[in-house]
């Protein structure tokens, strides 16, 4: 998996890995995987109501509560508290497919 691009990784991680682990892990380790993915997917989506990022607020301290279960506390750090602030951003500055960087990285010849 060398070569990818940060959209590649979207990708990736939102539509390929919930399916190609389900097969793999204990259902209390693929649902909140499969959840963060989830909610990657509705954030990201082209259309965004108020409500589904008012549902999205409440529902990532759940989700890394959930994750915080299965994986070590070295795991987590700052970055991963950020997700707490993205429906919120979302709801301020609008769809995030306006603010993200594919397009520019795919001018960028790598």
């Amino acid at each position: 998996m060398f070569g990818m691009k940060s959209h590649d990784c979207h990708v990736f991680m939102q539509r390929l890995l919930p399916i190609a682990l389900r097969e793999f892990l204990p259902n209390r380790i693929w649902e909140p995987l499969t959840e963060i993915s989830l909610f990657f997917k509705q954030l990201t989506s082209s259309s965004l109501t108020d409500e589904e990022l008012r549902n999205l607020d409440e529902q990532i301290p759940v989700i890394l509560c959930n994750l915080e279960k299965i994986f070590p506390p070295s795991f987590f750090d700052s970055m991963e508290h950020l997700l707490v602030h993205l429906a919120y951003k979302a709801r301020i500055a609008g769809p995030v497919h306006y603010r993200w960087m594919y397009p520019p990285e795919s001018l960028i010849d790598t």
